[in-house]
């Protein structure tokens, strides 16, 4: 396991000064299904110095965004435009999870925060069977007495969905904001962080 030193000194390396910060429509490994249209632009990242395993921008981020446009993700370009770092869920925090597959699909992540009918989403190398990476799922199944435990589904308030096998050990849940724009209007990131 890497110590928090070197963590930080990971994230300072990577997420470096002048780094660009785009929105996206929808996930994508490549950096695909960019907000485009009207004034829109990728916008610098003023990045503070990355402690406690976690990088954070500093101040408001801005960006101009046209009419019918959802925004979902968040994607991090180095300064020239030409390796695209990540995306990230808009609105979210990753946790790792457990999941108990055998009886009844139940995602356990301590101290999520959830509430029924929130959205979420998946990623890392292998989301559990049944889900796909980076889809917007509903919570389902959320109680008062067990609050760190949530089942999802395709649908608000449907049936939960059959999870068929284990993800890979750096699968990770988030809650996802879905943030629609009928007119042209400003989507503002207040807070950003990755982490290691």
């Amino acid at each position: 396991m890497l110590t928090d030193a070197r963590a930080n000194a990971i994230l300072d390396t990577e997420f470096a000064a002048a780094d660009k910060m785009s929105l996206h429509t929808a996930y994508s490994a490549t950096g695909a299904s960019e907000v485009t249209g009207g004034t829109y632009a990728k916008q610098t990242i003023t990045w503070g110095a990355a402690a406690s395993r976690s990088k954070a921008s500093s101040g408001n981020i801005d960006f101009a965004i046209p009419a019918g446009t959802t925004v979902a993700w968040i994607g991090v370009w180095n300064s020239a435009l030409t390796v695209f770092r990540g995306m990230w869920p808009n609105g979210g925090t990753d946790y790792s999870f457990q999941l108990d597959v055998a009886t009844n699909n139940r995602i356990y992540a301590e101290g999520i925060g959830l509430a029924n009918d929130d959205r979420v989403t998946f990623t890392g190398a292998t989301v559990p069977g049944g889900l796909t990476a980076g889809t917007a799922y509903y919570v389902v199944g959320m109680t008062a007495a067990d609050p760190d435990y949530f089942q999802v589904a395709a649908t608000q308030g449907g049936a939960a969905i059959d999870i068929t096998s284990q993800p890979s050990a750096d699968a990770r849940v988030s809650k996802i904001v879905l943030e629609a724009y009928a007119g042209a209007g400003t989507h503002r990131v207040s807070s950003f962080a990755v982490g290691l």
